[in-house]
């Protein structure tokens, strides 16, 4: 088996274009896999320097593979499994931020470099008010970025032609708009020239950006094995990832040019707002996921495939999306169906194994962003729809937890405050389920208002309730798909 670096494969290099902080699997099954693409196709011809933001990372493993590694994406298309596997030479070298400050400032010199990318995780984004301009380096991923700037400020006498691309991946709302905030908080802490702050805000360009893909990482050590022997050699840095992708930029036109990965043919889009594909992304993606967790694990299924391939959930989660959902989203109908009909092919992912129960962590507060922007509208209307009604009483029920000795143990995990209160609920309520639904939505502290002024969503979540317990889960879907069904005709 070979060895996989660039002295057995002769692959060819570009001129590092991008400085990239973070070398986990995501970016590098995301962001690198599409610049991949990008250079096979004649359309970017630029290479990635990779920044370990961390004392801890990959940076020596890359370097020891000349930055190649392959990335596996499994999924279905047109219904068919599909396994694709790509060896991307994207990336020129690692740097770590601890050991090799200079020389990631150094690409700072480099007016080639004017991309800058990020995946720090969520908490990245924070800013630290004990970083400092000559720590080597500043603590924070802000502090490293504010420094990387000025020292690029510094190097081209604060030319407007030199700022950078800026494009966070962090999975926040407005991560470029945040990251921007924090940066220019740090440059008036540390006292820098008035020229350096509008420089900042006007020769950069801080994007919001929308990533989407399951990255799964490294399959396993026997997994891996088996794919490496296909493969012909050994790769530490393998990692396998879904078919589907899609990243949304949000910034000012003519801004792609200087990036243009839409014009490979990848998901890739450019837009002035990111909002309605954040908005469709959290209400049918998101919004699927937590509307249908506890049904489908009250009826038995572990993972999301399974209650997906299920004729009856499989037709619950299509119809929540299709006829409740999508209706309350602002955007054209085609491009709308086209992304349920993705996020559905993705849940029946043969190749991911995803459970429901870890979908279920901090479900209250997922169901009050997900789900009740969708439910709202017709409240609003005086109209209860049967399905997204359902997935509130199916929640109620599930923070109730197993209590007969032949129901499955699960752990109900979210804040203590939110275990606590459904804990009292139903030791007080008991088989009370009009009370139960009644305190359960006037707890305006979960929901944002007090949502038993709503009576007939209160009825209907109690009759529900009462259904589940008397009649079971499957026939209490059934109901509410009939009355779905006779409510669009």
């Amino acid at each position: 088996m070979q060895t996989l670096n660039r002295t057995n494969f002769k692959l060819p290099r570009y001129p590092e274009r991008v400085i990239q902080f973070g070398e986990g699997n995501f970016l590098r099954a995301f962001v690198d896999w599409m610049i991949d693409y990008a250079n096979q196709s004649g359309i970017f011809e630029g290479s990635v320097v990779v920044v370990q933001p961390i004392p801890q990372g990959l940076a020596d493993i890359i370097n020891e593979q000349d930055g190649l590694f392959t990335v596996v994406t499994r999924g279905l298309q047109d219904g068919s499994p599909v396994v694709e596997q790509k060896l991307v030479s994207s990336i020129s070298r690692a740097l770590s931020a601890y050991s090799d400050w200079e020389q990631v400032l150094a690409c700072a010199d480099d007016p080639n470099i004017d991309i800058l990318i990020s995946n720090t995780t969520e908490a990245g984004i924070t800013y630290s008010p004990t970083d400092t301009l000559d720590q080597a380096p500043p603590h924070s991923f802000p502090g490293k970025v504010c420094a990387y700037l000025y020292r690029r400020f510094k190097t081209f006498n604060g030319d407007p032609e030199k700022g950078m691309l800026i494009l966070p991946c962090e999975l926040i709302d407005h991560n470029g708009k945040h990251l921007q905030e924090i940066v220019l908080k740090l440059a008036e802490d540390w006292q820098l020239e008035a020229e350096f702050i509008t420089w900042l805000k006007t020769a950069n360009v801080f994007c919001n950006t929308l990533v989407d893909r399951i990255v799964t990482g490294y399959p396993g050590a026997e997994a891996a094995a088996e794919i490496c022997a296909e493969l012909g050699y050994h790769d530490q840095l393998l990692t396998t990832a879904e078919l589907f992708h899609l990243w949304v930029i949000e910034a000012p036109k003519g801004t792609s040019e200087r990036f243009p990965l839409h014009q490979t043919g990848l998901n890739v889009k450019w837009v002035e707002d990111l909002t309605p594909y954040r908005t469709r992304k959290v209400r049918i993606l998101n919004g699927a996921h937590t509307s249908s967790f506890a049904l489908s694990y009250l009826a038995g299924f572990d993972h999301v495939r399974e209650a997906a391939e299920d004729q009856l959930l499989g037709e619950y989660i299509q119809a929540i999306i299709f006829d409740e959902i999508i209706p309350t989203v602002e955007m054209e109908r085609q491009e709308l169906e086209d992304f349920a009909a993705d996020v559905i092919q993705r849940f029946k992912n043969p190749f991911i194994q995803h459970r429901w129960l870890d979908i279920s962590l901090n479900a209250v507060s997922k169901f009050r962003a997900r789900v009740l922007p969708s439910l709202l509208p017709y409240l609003e209307q005086g109209q209860v729809p049967p399905l997204l009604s359902l997935a509130f009483a199916g929640l109620i029920r599930f923070y109730r937890g197993a209590e007969a000795a032949d129901e499955r143990q699960y752990t109900i995990r979210d804040d203590n405050s939110v275990v606590e209160f459904f804990d009292q609920l139903w030791r007080t309520a008991g088989s009370n389920y009009a009370a139960a639904a009644e305190q359960t939505l006037a707890h305006s502290e979960f929901w944002g208002s007090d949502l038993s002024q709503y009576r007939s969503l209160t009825t209907k979540i109690a009759e529900y309730l009462e259904s589940l317990d008397a009649k079971g889960v499957t026939e209490t879907i059934q109901a509410a798909l009939a009355a779905s069904k006779s409510r669009s005709e």
